[in-house]
C-alpha cells in the first residue's frame, strides 16, 4: 500500500517501514525480573531479607533469660504438698502467702499461686483477707477414700496380673524396694512420694493415662493429714505398709490373683 493511502472511511494510513517491530497488545505490567544484587545473601540477617533499611538503627541487646514463674510455682507447690504431708501445716491453722513466701525464700505470687492450686484440690480453702486454712479431715474421709481408691485400682491390677509379662513386674522392683528404705528413714513426707511412684508405674502399665491422674490425685488426698482421726502411723506402720509392696509384686509376677486382690484390699484398707 502506497504512502497517503486511504481504507475505506478514508482515514490516512500510515506506510509500514521494513524495519519496524511489530506492535504487541498491551499487556498488565509484570514484576521487575530478580536482579542479582537482589537475592540475599546466605548470611543476610532477616531484616535484609524483608528490605528494611537497619543501617541508622541501634542493634538490640540480647533478650536476659526468662524467668519460668511456672517453675518456681511448681517448686513451691512441691514444698507445700511436702510439709502438708508431714503435718507442718497443720488442719485448721491459717496461712497467709506473705509468711509462707518468707520461709521459702521467694515472693508472694508463686506462694499465693500454689495455694490456689491446693485450693482446686481440696487441701485449703480460702480465707478472705487472711490467706488459706489447711482442711480439718476425718478418718470417715479417709474411709471413702480408701473404698474408691479400691473400686478402681483393685480391678486394674487384676487385669494387669493377667496380660503384663513378668519381665515388666520385675523391672518394678528398685520402685518397691526405695518405698521399704523410705519406710526405714520414718519420714512420711519421704514414704508419701515413694508410695504414689510405686502406685503410678504400677497403674501406667494399663496405658490410660486418666486412670493414672486420678488415682494419684485420690492416694495424694489420702496422704492428707487427718483430725480426730487414728493416731499417725509411726516407723512400723510406714514399714508394714511397704513390705505389701513387695509382696504384691511377687503374687503378680506368678499370678496369683487370689493373693493379689487379698494384698491390693488391705493395703487400701490400711493405707499410711
Amino acid at each position: 500500500m502506497k504512502q497517503g493511502a486511504q481504507d475505506s472511511t478514508g482515514t490516512r494510513i500510515p506506510e509500514a517501514r521494513p524495519d519496524a517491530a511489530p506492535r504487541l497488545p498491551r499487556q498488565a505490567p509484570t514484576a521487575e525480573p530478580r536482579r542479582e544484587r537482589d537475592v540475599p545473601s546466605a548470611d543476610a540477617s532477616p531484616a535484609d531479607v524483608r528490605g528494611e533499611h537497619t543501617h541508622s538503627e541501634r542493634p538490640l541487646p540480647r533478650p536476659r533469660p526468662v524467668v519460668r514463674r511456672s517453675s518456681v510455682r511448681g517448686q513451691v507447690l512441691q514444698a507445700l504438698r511436702t510439709a502438708l504431708v508431714a503435718g507442718e501445716l497443720r488442719p485448721g491453722e491459717v496461712y497467709s502467702a506473705p509468711a509462707l513466701g518468707e520461709r521459702f525464700g521467694v515472693s508472694a505470687t508463686p506462694v499465693r499461686e500454689a495455694m490456689q492450686q491446693l485450693a482446686l484440690e481440696g487441701a485449703v480453702e480460702v480465707v478472705p483477707n487472711r490467706g488459706f486454712r489447711v482442711v480439718e479431715r476425718g478418718a470417715r474421709e479417709l474411709a471413702e477414700l480408701a473404698e474408691v481408691r479400691a473400686l478402681i485400682e483393685v480391678p486394674m491390677m487384676l487385669r494387669l496380673a493377667r496380660t503384663v509379662p513378668v519381665e515388666r513386674w520385675a523391672d518394678l522392683r528398685p520402685l518397691a524396694e526405695a518405698t521399704v528404705r523410705a519406710a526405714s528413714s520414718g519420714c512420711r513426707a519421704t514414704y508419701a512420694e515413694a508410695d504414689r511412684t510405686f502406685h503410678r508405674a504400677v497403674l501406667s502399665l494399663a496405658g490410660n493415662g486418666q486412670l493414672v491422674q486420678i488415682a494419684e490425685d485420690l492416694h495424694r488426698r489420702a496422704q492428707w493429714p487427718l483430725v480426730g482421726g487414728p493416731a499417725r502411723p509411726g516407723r512400723a506402720d510406714l514399714v508394714a505398709d511397704a513390705a505389701q509392696h513387695t509382696a504384691l509384686l511377687d503374687a503378680l509376677i506368678v499370678r496369683d490373683l487370689e493373693v493379689v486382690r487379698s494384698l491390693v484390699a488391705e493395703h487400701f484398707g490400711g493405707a499410711a
